[in-house]
């Protein structure tokens, strides 16, 4: 399979049939035992893990189901960090800046318990389309959240890699959510089919 740069891709399939090792798999999170996987035309699975870690670190983001934001870090802080990590000194401006583009300019110094579950899945789309990747890896992003919740996040979620021209690629069994995006895939019996 092939992702073009700002293009959305859903992956589909029903629980345990391997969409999220997929997407592991993508992210250089896991090397595959066999077959290969470049990123932006060049090898990835081959590098060895620091190497991966830090092209995934200048090229990727993610967005999970589960919002995995540090506790005793602000919202703030939570955007921030992965900007810190890359030692931009704009860290502190661009996580303000996405966090009052995503409605949250007056929590930026609530702590994630502060936070209801859309507002926390908010600060991680900042965190996540605050360093600017040149691919967004989403797993599940609204399936702990309530309809109307989840319908917002949504489309956020779908405005901001059209405006950032960002590729997505979109796990999740929620087909009206797939619907949205440029193509669909659908994991079966370990094949993927358009």
């Amino acid at each position: 399979m092939e992702l073009a740069s700002g293009e959305s891709l859903a992956i589909l399939g029903p629980s345990g049939s391997g969409k999220s090792t997929l997407l592991g798999l993508l992210a250089g999170l896991d090397v595959p035992g066999s077959g290969t996987v470049e990123l932006q035309g060049r090898p990835f699975s081959s590098l060895n893990e620091d190497d991966r870690a830090a092209r995934r670190g200048e090229l990727c983001a993610f967005v999970f189901q589960s919002f995995h934001l540090v506790a005793d870090l602000t919202a703030r802080e939570n955007v921030m960090l992965p900007m810190e990590l890359q030692h931009r000194r704009d860290a502190r401006a661009r996580a303000d800046a996405w966090l009052e583009r995503l409605g949250l300019g007056e929590r930026l110094q609530h702590f994630p318990a502060q936070l209801s579950g859309g507002e926390q899945q908010r600060v991680a789309l900042a965190r996540a389309f605050a360093v600017e990747p040149a691919l967004l890896f989403a797993d599940e992003p609204t399936g702990s959240l309530d309809h109307a919740n989840g319908a917002r996040i949504a489309e956020l979620l779908f405005d901001l890699n059209r405006q950032a021209g960002t590729a997505l690629v979109l796990v999740t069994h929620d087909e009206e959510l797939a619907g949205r995006c440029d193509r669909r895939l659908k994991l079966r019996e370990g094949r993927l089919d358009e």
